[in-house]
């Protein structure tokens, strides 16, 4: 049960030319799959195991949110920050709710389910897949590239996200889930906005990480709580 509470022959160009680390263009073809959830949240396990079990798909970027709206009930999510739980209401507000709950799935900034089944989940994956319509992207040498709006608006922010690609294990000691041991995967750590693409190729610097460990990604969204229309990662 949930709980409520410039041209693209010239990027192209640059990103032959940036030798010195090999350019990563996951490019439009990336879905996103963004899971919101509580440590303090007793549903929420079920669908962070599905969530999990996708992760290793080549063509899917799965990442954790934690919310804060359950800190208060006994157990304070250790990942949790106000940025995602505003995160989570940009989404809520795109679909026109006046709540936001948990857990919840959201699929490429389009649709969402609660992730408690995988059948269900599996299917809004197939269904909201990435079209690989949208611009370009790649990481090399400390900068993000977006080429060419590509028949999309042209117009989007372009989010650096830093997360764990391994299971961090966190005992609960009180709250809903006291007494049990939690694997949380790809959480979030990051999320920094780099700014604004028009539609045109530009290059991005993305800041130096402040945590080992941790796996970049680039996200190409229409607006807060908009449609997500190109991602891309950094090399395992």
């Amino acid at each position: 049960m949930t709980r409520s509470i410039a041209p693209w022959t010239a990027f192209l160009a640059v990103a032959i030319l940036s030798t010195t680390t090999p350019a990563i263009a996951d490019g439009p073809n990336l879905t996103v799959v963004e899971l919101f959830q509580s440590q303090g949240c007793s549903s929420c396990p079920p669908a962070n195991a599905n969530v999990t079990a996708l992760s290793e798909r080549p063509d899917l970027l799965t990442l954790s949110f934690g919310v804060t709206y359950w800190d208060h009930l006994g157990w304070r999510d250790t990942f949790a920050t106000e940025q995602y739980t505003n995160r989570q209401w940009d989404y809520a507000r795109t679909f026109r709710r006046h709540q936001v709950f948990t857990p919840e799935v959201v699929v490429n900034g389009r649709a969402d389910v609660s992730g408690l089944n995988r059948g269900a989940l599996e299917a809004l994956i197939r269904r909201e897949a990435a079209p690989g319509n949208g611009p370009p992207v790649s990481i090399a040498n400390g900068a993000v590239l977006v080429g060419d709006a590509n028949g999309t608006a042209g117009r989007a922010d372009v989010w650096l996200v830093r997360y764990d690609p391994n299971i961090e294990q966190v005992a609960i000691a009180r709250g809903e889930n006291e007494g049990r041991t939690l694997p949380h995967k790809n959480v979030v750590k990051e999320l920094l906005n780099l700014g604004r693409w028009s539609g045109t190729p530009e290059s991005f610097a993305i800041p130096p990480a402040t945590q080992a460990g941790l796996r970049d990604a680039i996200i190409v969204q229409e607006g807060r709580g908009g449609p997500i229309i190109a991602a891309a990662r950094s090399p395992s």
